[in-house]
């Protein structure tokens, strides 16, 4: 099977292109050859592909610069994607998709069901949001994947961040009425390409699912579990959202229902902490 990626440098496309193999063929584009500010330019890339299937796991993740960036945020993660939806159904490829707990108010404190109304905070959950509803609308095979808390021993994620602080602070205050599952960008590939499996031995179900590591934490006990682990003798206090205010508001409720991920395609919530103590050894070796 032949597998087109958006993105390259990314943090789940690195991943899926080093967990490819003699089964599958992983084809990563960069923006040289996928300009995501072009959505016509990207479906054609689609319509020329021999590719299988197509995975866009590319995206304006620039959270609070989004509250002042909008058009282009839209285009990236609205326009585009339901550009690629439609070059996909027209040609019966089958399109995965990456989404986000964004689309989400994070309110209450039940995990989010895949059939819950959405309700965006900011600006970059409405353009994920509006990918969202493009790619629905494009009428062809898909599966639309919210995850959260992405990190990995590429990129910049909340992992990295805290090791660099770490390193260099014996304190530092994070916030603690955030709540959510860390999910290693390793484990979101591997339940890409095992929904891809399913599609080309034609059992894959079109639909929205969700995938996020357990159990849910907040960013403090997140932090606190970094350190344990590197051996860092950095303490975390815990403050409140409102102590550290942003251009762009975080959902305080990002927990996750993935029940219907496993009912569909028997993946199970990844163990975030195992995930973890893989990405740092990855740290430590590199």
């Amino acid at each position: 099977m032949h597998i087109l990626v958006f993105g390259q440098t990314g943090q789940v496309a690195t991943e899926l292109a080093q967990q490819s193999g003699d089964e599958i063929k992983v084809t990563c584009l960069g923006r040289d050859a996928a300009n995501l500010d072009d959505p016509a330019a990207c479906a054609a890339v689609i319509a020329a592909s021999e590719a299988d299937l197509v995975i866009n796991a590319a995206a304006y993740t620039a959270v609070d610069r989004a509250e002042s960036e909008a058009d282009l945020a839209m285009t990236v993660n609205g326009v585009t994607p339901g550009a690629m939806a439609v070059a996909c159904a027209a040609r019966g490829l089958p399109f995965l998709h990456i989404s986000t707990d964004y689309v989400f108010d994070g309110s209450g404190i039940q995990p989010w069901h895949p059939a819950d109304p959405t309700g965006p905070l900011g600006v970059y959950g409405r353009s994920k949001q509006a990918g969202e509803q493009a790619v629905r609308a494009a009428g062809g095979a898909h599966v639309i994947l919210r995850t959260s808390w992405v990190f990995s021993a590429h990129g910049a994620n909340f992992v990295k961040t805290m090791l660099r602080l770490g390193a260099t602070r014996d304190h530092l205050t994070v916030v603690a009425d955030q709540q959510g599952g860390p999910t290693a960008a390793a484990d979101i590939a591997a339940a890409l390409l095992t929904i891809a499996r399913a599609f080309q031995a034609g059992t894959g179900t079109t639909g929205t699912y969700h995938f996020s590591g357990t159990p849910d934490v907040s960013w403090a006990e997140f932090a606190r579990e970094i350190f344990v682990q590197a051996g860092l003798a950095c303490t975390v206090e815990d403050i409140p959202t409102t102590a550290y205010p942003t251009p762009a508001q975080r959902p305080a409720n990002s927990r996750l229902d993935c029940s219907t991920l496993t009912r569909d395609y028997a993946i199970q919530r990844p163990e975030w902490r195992y995930s973890l103590s893989h990405v740092l050894n990855q740290l430590k070796e590199s």
